[in-house]
């Protein structure tokens, strides 16, 4: 069987739509599970949502209707107006109708998981319904039932032996009466609440259900035409590569390259399952394989910018040097306040930290450091990775620029810089 995974790019809009059920009708002859995000920028549509809601803002509802709005057009282009998938995405609204009807009263983390879910529930009700009407049989599964978590809202941590034994319990069976859809990026508790996995989670969803299933492989469609050595809307001369090593993957996801979520390959690098990036709007294009290859040898250097990163500097209050009871303690506040480091380094009297700016964990975060430690920040960094480095591009990328932070090895190096 195989797995495909369609992020909200390739579902933006209704020939988004019709291009997936293409997709699809090719490899109808194969038992098939597809795992879909949000359409378009709908996550980031409710994660305005969620805010407003949670800060209780004068805007909530109208950024609510834009999101309704948004998905009732998609539906006038694809369905006849008494199509039952009128009804199935008016009760999916409903999930978010309950919510606003009351004052917030639950952490931020939990109502961001309650409300921005939506997103999937509503574009794989959508893709149900289209591939259905084009002559193809599909079944709906709701994700939260079969990926177990615990209550880590926004980064729930998977249960594998409980998840796996819901998957390959009723799936393989679903998967013999038709294509099975369902929505990446979520998960549910024990509770029966909706957890998410972490942004851009789709691809970890589909790397989970076809290890459990041994699937023959996993496919991420995408708007590039595979993974290349740098993202296209900063640089040019980009290169695709034809193969990559799960090793390369790991280190690029890493370090942040967003063409795949980085909690993705190891699951399928442990079944031996091969990840094919390929173009949606080419199908029949070859695309990037990751799989069990030896090292490569990489004409060009592998560039990763992450922006709005945080750069924070800690010292102690006495003056004395940084210890590692020093550094454990720090990297438990950041565990506990969920911020992943990006880089850290140290020196005799200071600890130096770069990583993802979250605001609402960040106060967190700052508040409990401040009372034992002295503390300086800055904010609105870009953080740059080059993997396969040479000296000459190194200068070439940080010239004229504030450089924040630098840390090289022999193969990675990483620059913090101001903007």
């Amino acid at each position: 069987m195989l797995v495909f995974k369609f992020g909200g790019a390739s579902v933006k809009d209704a020939a988004g739509i019709t291009n997936l059920a293409q997709i699809v009708k090719k490899y109808s002859h194969e038992q098939l599970l597809i795992v879909v995000s949000a359409m378009g920028k709908t996550t980031n549509a409710l994660e305005k949502l969620a805010k407003a809601y949670y800060n209780q803002a004068v805007d909530t509802h109208q950024l609510y209707e834009e999101v309704k709005l948004y998905h009732y057009s998609i539906l006038h282009n694809l369905f006849d107006d008494t199509h039952p998938v009128f009804d199935d995405v008016a009760n999916t609204f409903v999930e978010i109708d309950w919510m606003l009807e009351d004052e917030p009263v639950d952490t931020y983390d939990f109502i961001y998981d309650q409300l921005v879910s939506v997103g999937e529930l509503l574009s794989t009700r959508i893709v149900t319904a289209y591939i259905n009407q084009v002559g193809l049989t599909s079944k709906w599964l709701d994700v939260r039932g079969f990926i177990h978590t615990d209550n880590t809202y926004r980064e729930g941590v998977v249960d594998w032996s409980k998840t796996c034994t819901s998957i390959q319990q009723y799936v393989p069976a679903m998967l013999m009466s038709g294509v099975v859809v369902t929505q990446g990026f979520l998960g549910g508790t024990s509770e029966n609440f909706t957890t998410t996995l972490g942004r851009e989670g789709s691809d970890y969803t589909a790397s989970i259900f076809a290890s459990c299933l041994q699937a023959q492989s996993v496919t991420t469609w995408k708007d590039v035409p595979g993974v290349l050595n740098a993202d296209p809307k900063f640089f040019a001369d980009t290169i695709k590569f034809d193969t990559l090593s799960y090793t390369e993957a790991i280190e690029m996801t890493y370090y942040g390259a967003s063409v795949i979520h980085p909690k993705t390959i190891k699951p399928l690098q442990n079944a031996g399952i091969p990840l094919l990036v390929k173009p949606f709007n080419d199908p029949n294009a070859a695309g990037t394989v990751i799989s069990h290859y030896d090292n490569q040898y990489f004409k060009k250097a592998i560039i990763i910018v992450k922006q709005n990163q945080a750069l924070i500097s800690i010292s102690a209050k006495d003056f004395s040097f940084i210890s590692e009871n020093h550094l454990s303690h720090v990297y438990q506040l950041f565990a506990q306040n969920q911020v992943k480091v990006n880089v850290l380094q140290t020196s005799a009297l200071s600890l130096s930290v770069c990583f993802d700016w979250v605001e609402e964990r960040f106060n967190h975060l700052l508040n409990q450091l401040k009372q034992e430690f002295n503390v300086k920040y800055n904010s609105n960094l870009s953080l740059i990775t080059l993997r396969h480095y040479q000296y000459e591009l190194l200068k070439e990328l940080t010239n004229g620029k504030k450089i924040l932070l630098e840390q090289t090895s022999r193969n990675t190096a990483q620059i913090v810089i101001a903007g």
